[in-house]
């Protein structure tokens, strides 16, 4: 490729000082950082700060569509010309971005990550869905790569919360472009998810597939 990327990680945070300044220190050594402290209340964007990332912060909870959403339109801002969205909560291993900055370079305008496992019933749901009305196997993954271009022309990223998958399957659906999709040997959380517990995890990503389809009708 001839142009010249400029490429940031974008990790959208909720109380996860317990592992943010590692995924940080990790990730800053492959590619500069910026995390959006979510309405946090344990210090985490202080510790992401201290560890050399670039910090939005949100006084309240905004959600994580939301939060995505900042991160990218302040890599937007400071002139980035891809990302790469990430969790913060130590399941995704910061080397694998490696993956994603070659297919960036090889001319791939949206990567998607592939995890080995799914958490929840409605992820499994979710994916067989996903995988036969677009291919894409895993669109829960927060772990994708977008070429910041695309934000611009047929943005906004979120309009509804999808759990990060509008965005994705709308250039997929609606615009057509080609991606790739790189698998990752996720690493299970050892506290409690973020996300909620299991009843209130499944209803929110069946609640954002039912949206999304009837979205992409």
């Amino acid at each position: 490729m001839t142009e010249d990327l400029r490429i940031v990680a974008v990790l959208p945070a909720l109380n996860e000082a317990g592992t943010i300044s590692r995924i940080v220190f990790q990730t800053i050594s492959f590619l500069p950082v910026i995390v959006v402290d979510d309405g946090s209340i344990d210090g985490t964007a202080d510790l992401a700060e201290a560890a050399g990332a670039l910090v939005v912060r949100h006084e309240i909870n905004h959600g994580y569509d939301s939060a995505l959403s900042s991160g990218l339109d302040l890599a937007l801002q400071n002139d980035y010309t891809h990302a790469i969205t990430m969790d913060a909560d130590g399941q995704h291993d910061p080397s694998i971005v490696q993956d994603f900055i070659e297919a960036l370079r090889d001319g791939t305008e949206l990567v998607l990550g592939r995890r080995d496992r799914f958490q929840r019933i409605s992820e499994k749901v979710f994916s067989l869905v996903a995988k036969k009305k677009w291919g894409i196997v895993d669109p829960l993954c927060g772990m994708k790569a977008y070429k910041l271009s695309l934000l611009k022309k047929f943005g906004p990223f979120s309009t509804f919360k999808s759990v990060g998958t509008e965005f994705a399957i709308r250039l997929v659906d609606k615009v057509g472009i080609k991606f790739e999709q790189i698998p990752i040997k996720s690493q299970v959380r050892k506290d409690r998810s973020r996300f909620g517990g299991s009843f209130r995890g499944n209803f929110k990503i069946i609640y954002s597939l039912v949206w999304v389809l009837r979205r992409t009708k």
